[in-house]
């Protein structure tokens, strides 16, 4: 062409847009509305929706609103115009470009969500179409893969907590912690739960929600710098929940905790970071009845913390209280191995007033990621990353109580997550941290311990010394 000018391309398909609005809006194509072209983003098209109105007896969307009074309305969005594809994903990805995602910053956040190394053939399993797509695998003889991975996963669990027997994953940690609680009332025919003030705020808050809804007593664990403070346990209490290691990323005096617990006749829940687990000691070695943690720090991304997967296991004598679904294995009528859906103590599939919970599905998809990466690592590389994360948070918490005005808010043993106190308040410095492209840590000054100054910690695989010294050199620098 001799004479370039700008052309306007509209994509459409046959049947969006006649040819003749095309020709007559070809030197002026912003005629063309959302009622005149089908995008095939879109759901509906104009017609789409002026048949809901019509069978609905409403001229408009704004008569089917009408009675609800105008300041409880929420306000227009302010949307531009309609957009083809090409122009929609050049758009969003402007607007992506102002995120500031973890992966782009120096992490050292913790609390229950932690930015770790995901190999990458755990994408590239659980992206196979034959996990994203399955649900429940009701038939078993068509269902073979999903539930040998299930079965695997329930393995996978009760070999990294050395209890007896485990599900097939939950929701997350929080609602597994907290029908873990309902599951221990059951058992002991008491109605009395007990928190440690050194548990998760996100797992204290969703307990406490199961606990009181069900009409049940809650009750708490004080803190002795930081850790669980031993206290006599009444015969009414039907389980103490501690976590391993707890919160503030202190390791619990365990023994002595579990005897206070058992010698009351209480059962012990445990609520472990599975990666801590590939370096001490399993909950089983002390005496765990329940154990109970999330999936997000195996082969989970962070992702604006979710989502994840619940894990729990118990002893075996517990085996039909245990909640949600479990896989076993077994042999088919020509002897060859099996899998098959067994134990469903679910409202599902047994009668509402039997079931041990109203948990209608779960995030096997997410349970799936954390068991191709402990698989992938193995015993040993599990070990590697637990002890490179322990190494990495004790060189920094090292480094940074060297900065005067800085120390470290409890003197008890920790494993890869710390407090530090400082001069200033601790939301002022993150959000210092924060310009400075360095997540620095969590505020505590809303949990259990009331830290306005303190900062919770996490240090991980990914924190390189590079990384950890910047930390330093900047909150010194913040300080000073």
């Amino acid at each position: 062409m001799s004479d370039c000018q700008d052309t306007f391309v509209i994509p459409i398909s046959s049947n969006t847009v006649t040819s003749q609005k095309i020709t007559q809006s070809a030197n002026n194509p912003a005629d063309l509305t959302a009622a005149d072209i089908h995008f095939p983003y879109l759901p509906h098209t104009q017609k789409d929706r002026l048949e809901m109105l019509a069978e609905i007896g409403v001229d408009s969307f704004e008569e089917l609103i009408k009675h609800v009074p105008a300041h409880l309305r929420a306000k227009p969005l302010a949307l531009p115009s309609t957009m083809s594809e090409l122009e929609l994903v050049e758009t969003i990805s402007k607007l992506a470009k102002k995120n500031k995602p973890a992966s782009g910053q120096s992490c050292f956040l913790g609390g229950g969500s932690y930015r770790r190394f995901v190999p990458a053939i755990v994408p590239a399993i659980v992206s196979r179409s034959e996990f994203a797509t399955s649900y429940t695998p009701y038939q078993a003889e068509v269902s073979q893969g999903n539930l040998q991975t299930m079965y695997e996963f329930q393995t996978a669990i009760c070999l990294l907590t050395n209890m007896d027997v485990a599900n097939a994953s939950m929701y997350d940690g929080p609602t597994a912690c907290a029908e873990a609680a309902l599951m221990a009332c059951r058992i002991t025919g008491k109605q009395k739960i007990i928190l440690s003030d050194a548990l998760n705020p996100e797992y204290f808050a969703v307990v406490s929600t199961y606990v009181k809804s069900c009409g049940l007593e809650l009750d708490q664990l004080s803190l002795d710098e930081g850790a669980t403070k031993v206290a006599a346990i009444d015969d009414k209490t039907a389980a103490v929940i501690i976590q391993y290691p707890n919160y503030f990323g202190i390791i619990e005096d365990l023994k002595k905790l579990e005897k206070a617990v058992h010698d009351a006749g209480a059962l012990l829940i445990f609520v472990s970071d599975p990666i801590s687990l590939g370096y001490l000691a399993p909950p089983g070695d002390f005496a765990a009845d329940i154990v109970v943690g999330d999936a997000q720090p195996c082969g989970n991304f962070l992702s604006f913390g979710g989502p994840s997967a619940g894990f729990m296991s118990c002893r075996v004598a517990y085996l039909r209280q245990l909640p949600g679904r479990l896989a076993g294995k077994t042999v088919d009528s020509q002897g060859e191995t099996a899998f098959t859906l067994t134990l469903q103590a679910r409202e599902q599939h047994i009668r509402r007033s039997k079931a041990t919970s109203n948990i209608c599905t779960n995030q096997a998809l997410n349970a799936l990621s954390m068991l191709v990466y402990l698989c992938a690592l193995g015993p040993q590389g599990l070990k590697s990353v637990a002890y490179a994360s322990m190494q990495k948070a004790h060189y920094l918490a090292n480094e940074l109580t060297k900065i005067s005005g800085v120390s470290m808010a409890f003197n008890k043993p920790f494993f890869s997550e710390f407090a530090i106190v400082t001069p200033k308040p601790a939301k002022e410095l993150l959000e210092k941290l924060n310009a400075q492209n360095i997540l620095g840590g969590l505020d505590l000054a809303h949990s259990m311990a009331k830290l306005d100054t303190g900062i919770l910690i996490s240090a991980t695989e990914m924190n390189h010394k590079e990384e950890l010294d910047h930390y330093v050199f900047i909150l010194k620098k913040l300080l000073a």
